[in-house]
């Protein structure tokens, strides 16, 4: 006679009730889209033109560009636009860097 192993059962877990957050919160995205293909420049400038029109704040410098506002809406826009601006390329790379915070006005101070 062998050992027979008895089937693990996982204990169930208490429902917690679902917490709706009632605040905003804002958030400051440092994008880099790199098209990996020769014809580089139309889907970079069709997603920041999109961006601008999106109603976002947008900001941009020759190495990324920077987004700002309500984190649901900032992350509804680069859903969106984000997967459009990939359909355009043969290959590509979308960087997204995010912080906690709304950082449009930050000035160093050194």
């Amino acid at each position: 006679m062998g050992y027979k192993q008895q089937p693990y059962i996982t204990p169930a877990r208490p429902k917690r009730p679902c917490k709706k957050n009632t605040l905003n919160m804002n958030i400051s995205v440092e994008l880099t889209l790199t098209p990996l293909q020769n014809d580089y420049e139309a889907p970079i400038i069709a997603f920041i033109k999109k961006l601008r029109a999106s109603g976002l704040k947008v900001l941009e410098n020759p190495l990324s560009t920077q987004v700002y506002g309500d984190y649901d809406t900032v992350m509804t826009v680069l859903k969106n636009e984000g997967k459009e601006a990939l359909e355009m390329t043969e290959r590509g790379v979308l960087l997204m860097k995010i912080v906690k915070s709304d950082r449009r006005d930050y000035e160093p101070h050194f």
